[in-house]
């Protein structure tokens, strides 16, 4: 009998015992997806337009910077050719994988929407950067510089080569970009507002492809046998409508100006067949990206103005937008281009 109680006794030892490590287990659980009470590091996956050409490479040099100061994990990934199927594919996966901030520049904003619209529907937090979506359910676009003050940048740039009067002709590259088409939208109105000599005379699209974009350029040269200037809407046209003028040895007759990376512009802008590279700093645009997703996994609002890092100290947030402006775009000649290394 007196076995049986010190069992029972021992018994109930045991269960308490088995119910208060329970209990402490359960107390002290790290937080979700964490070690040691350690908070999770927020994910922000960044889908470009098309990775491997130097603009988008120095996006994501930039992203990796903030996330190695800021403590977050950041994923890049981007589709080969600057297709739109291919870059939802991209999209999809990243909302499989449950990240916590989604990213994307778009290449065609209203294909997108609906997929952003899924992924804020599975709790994803979700920006635009570089290129907008506006009619999407995008929380943030962080804008490299104003519609306004790029398209303006460029024709300036280039009717200033070309003596304030005559033809000239736009090679972009993707047809529904939003960014490029409203650059374009304020050139056309800029040059018949300040410039009534000057007129546009043909719009074509290269898509992402340098070498089209040279070909393009060269018919439009000769279609058009007074044109006297180009423009190079991306980072791939601006070196291409430039390379078609140096292969035509019209360098100093037919002027280009274009968005093009530093250094992919450094030798046409030393030889003359470029004017200007109208940009920014890319690598810093990165750098914002990776900050205001951080922002939004963590629920903080953003600020009439914020200091980001030490290049960065005042980034104005425009609440009724949504948008994150970087600043006032670059004008890149021969004298500062060395200053960038990308």
């Amino acid at each position: 009998m007196r076995a049986r109680r010190v069992t029972a006794a021992l018994a109930t030892c045991l269960v308490a015992a088995l119910a208060l490590s329970a209990c402490t287990t359960k107390n002290d659980e790290p937080a979700a997806g964490g070690s040691g009470g350690a908070p999770k590091a927020r994910t922000v996956a960044f889908v470009p337009k098309l990775q491997g050409i130097p603009y988008f490479e120095a996006m994501n040099t930039g992203g990796k910077k903030a996330a190695a100061e800021l403590g977050l994990n950041w994923l890049y990934q981007g589709p080969t050719q600057a297709d739109a199927a291919a870059q939802t594919q991209i999209v999809r996966s990243y909302i499989q994988q449950g990240v916590d901030v989604l990213v994307v520049a778009p290449n065609d904003p209203n294909s997108m929407a609906p997929v952003l619209a899924e992924a804020a529907g599975k709790g994803i937090k979700v920006m635009t950067s570089d290129t907008d979506a506006p009619s999407s359910v995008r929380e943030a676009f962080v804008n490299q510089a104003t519609a306004d003050g790029i398209g303006k940048g460029l024709t300036d740039s280039l009717l200033t080569a070309m003596g304030g009067a005559g033809k000239y002709a736009i090679v972009s590259c993707g047809e529904t970009a939003e960014n490029l088409n409203s650059w374009i939208a304020v050139q056309k109105a800029y040059t018949a507002e300040k410039y009534p000599g000057a007129q546009i005379v043909d719009i074509v699209y290269a898509g992402e492809d340098q070498a089209k974009a040279t070909q393009m350029a060269t018919d439009l040269m000769n279609a058009h046998p007074d044109l006297t200037g180009l423009v190079g809407e991306c980072t791939s046209s601006a070196p291409g409508v430039a390379q078609a003028v140096k292969d035509a040895g019209k360098i100093g007759k037919v002027f280009t100006v274009g968005l093009g990376t530093p250094q992919s512009m450094k030798a046409y802008l030393a030889d003359g067949s470029s004017s200007a590279s109208i940009l920014w700093d890319v690598e810093q645009l990165g750098y914002l990206t990776a900050w205001a997703g951080l922002q939004l996994a963590d629920g903080k609002a953003f600020q009439a103005s914020n200091n980001v890092n030490a290049q960065l100290p005042a980034v104005k947030w425009d609440s009724a937008s949504k948008m994150l402006l970087l600043g006032d775009p670059l004008v890149i000649s021969k004298d500062n281009v060395d200053k960038f290394n990308y």
